[in-house]
This record gives structure tokens, sequence and C-alpha cells, in this order.
């Protein structure tokens, strides 16, 4: 007889057995927890407050650091947790509550990376006809359109995993309930869920993947075409930061999800699966914003007008 799924306990690996009770491995995730929250908080709140920054370009960074502080607090509160405890169990329904937001928050990632490759390539390629292109109302359905087909996808997949059935084997090799560990532990037919993830899944990430490198082919041409060595200069910096996180959050996330489903739950996914999920979060305020003249700008003038108005 099959267990009933509502009545299901799975036991999170994470990163092995050294993950459990360790001090040192606590410590490390809550140090780059509260990095997280501080400092995309600290550039949402900046973008906000300085009108030089009230452009496409930091009100897209803006949104991405708050699906980054989301997507760190969907993973690294519970891990704390686990990190604390002799056994780390996750109901049934906690466990699809978390896939499920992983899953929204880590695909409005993806779409936001492919729409900001959009605004480099209308900034740099077009330049004179940006401010009409690039207009408020397309900024905001651009980002609003990341997050409904995003929620779409994951309730894809969150309903079509939770009608598996789940027999003896409950241990989870994540830190996280993840669709492909999940999938490693059904033991009904995955063959419909992974041809999903390998047909509707390849359109939502490497769809724009692929839109992000031809984006980019195009806007290099174009660079390499700039006179001015400052001017190339200039424009190539625009896009370096972009480019950085491209290649973290992809390049982990293809290895994750497309591969056999054999493949699937190695004991060295938590590892992986941690760079994007709760490393590149972290990394994106430095990468993106305190690198840039321009956020240095409005920093410099936000702390002299708070000292100013200490001084009066």
């Amino acid at each position: 007889m099959e267990p009933n799924n509502q009545t299901m306990v799975f036991i999170l690996l994470g990163f092995g057995r050294q993950q459990q009770k360790s001090i040192g491995m606590f410590l490390l995730f809550l140090i780059i927890y509260v990095m997280t929250l501080i400092g995309n908080m600290f550039i949402i709140i900046l973008i906000r407050c300085e009108p030089e920054l009230n452009t496409p370009m930091y009100f897209f960074i803006s949104n991405l650091s708050f699906v980054d502080i989301c997507f760190s607090t969907v993973t690294v509160p519970r891990l704390l947790a686990n990190l604390l405890m002799e056994v780390s169990s996750i109901s049934f329904t906690a466990c699809f509550s978390q896939m499920f937001f992983f899953a929204i928050l880590g695909i409005t990632d993806d779409l936001l990376l492919a729409v900001m490759a959009y605004d480099r390539w209308v900034a740099i390629c077009r330049p004179l006809h940006y401010t009409v292109l690039m207009n408020p109302r397309l900024c905001k359905a651009l980002v609003a359109g990341s997050w409904l087909v995003a929620s779409l996808h994951s309730l894809l997949h969150t309903i079509t995993i939770s009608n598996l059935s789940f027999c003896a084997d409950n241990h989870i090799h994540h830190f996280l309930c993840d669709l492909t560990a999940l999938l490693k532990l059904s033991c009904s037919d995955t063959s419909n869920n992974e041809l999903i993830i390998f047909t509707e899944g390849t359109l939502i990430i490497m769809g724009p993947f692929l839109f992000i490198l031809v984006s980019y082919v195009i806007i290099i041409s174009s660079i390499l075409k700039i006179h001015s060595g400052k001017g190339r200069w200039r424009a190539f910096s625009t896009c370096s930061s972009h480019l950085t996180v491209v290649s973290f959050f992809y390049g982990t996330a293809i290895f994750i999800y497309f591969r056999p489903s054999l493949s699937y739950a190695l004991p060295s996914d938590g590892i992986i699966s941690a760079v994007y999920s709760v490393i590149t979060p972290m990394l994106n305020p430095f990468i993106y914003s305190f690198r840039n003249q321009e956020v240095k700008e409005a920093l410099k003038k936000t702390i002299q007008r708070i000292i100013s108005s200490k001084n009066k």
C-alpha cells in the first residue's frame, strides 16, 4: 500500500554528513545571508532615493535585488536551522511550498537577466531611441510579465510533481526541496515530468539565455565600431557586470537541470546549487552596483545629505 503523500516527511541531507550540526557552516551561511539582505536592501533604498538612478537599468537592478532577497529567504533560513539539528526533516507541504517559491524566484531572476540584456542592447545599439523604447510603462510590463511567466512555470511543475507517488526512500540529497531531487525519490513513472523539464524548461531557461547571447553578439559588434577608446571602455563596463552574473547563474542552473535523470540529485548538487541560489544573490549588489561609478556618486551624495542634515 502506497503512503499518503500528505503524511510524507522528507529528510534533507544537505551537503552530506559533514553538514549535520556544523557550527562553522552555520556561521558561514549566516554571514552570507546577512550580507545578502544588507547589500540588496541598500541598493533598493539607494535607487529609490536618488533621482540620478531613476533610469530603466537601475529599475531592473532594484527589482533583481528584491528577487535576490526573496530567493535567499526561501532557502537559507531553513538551511541555517537544519545545520543545528541532528535530523533535517521537512513535511510534504512545506517541501513543495519551498519548491514552488524557489522555482518562481529562480525563473524570475532568469527572465530579468534577459530583460536587462534587452535594456543594454537598446542603450548601446539604439541610444537615440532609448527613452522612447524603454519607457516606464514598458519597463513595468516587462517585470510583471517575468513574474507571471515564472508563476505559471512553477505552478506547472509543482502540480505535476506533487501528484507523483513517493515511497520508502525519503532522503533528499540536497539542502532544499528541488524538483530534480524530488523526481529521483518518486516511485512513479517520471518520464512525463522529465519531458516537461526538457521541453518547457528548455524554453523558459535556455530561451532567455540564447536571447542574452545573441544580444551581446550584436552589442559587442556595435561597441567595436565606436572610435573613441574611452567610449568603448564605458560601453563595455556597463555590460561586464551583467555578463558576470549571467555566467554564474546560467552555468550552474544548466548543469543542474539539463542532464539525464540518472544523474539527478548527486551529492555535489547542493554545493553547485548554492552558487546560484545563495552566493550569487550576495554578490549581485557588488557586481552590479558598488563598482558602478554612478552608484558611487549617488552614495556620496546620500552620505553628504545625511551628514548635513545632522549638522543642522
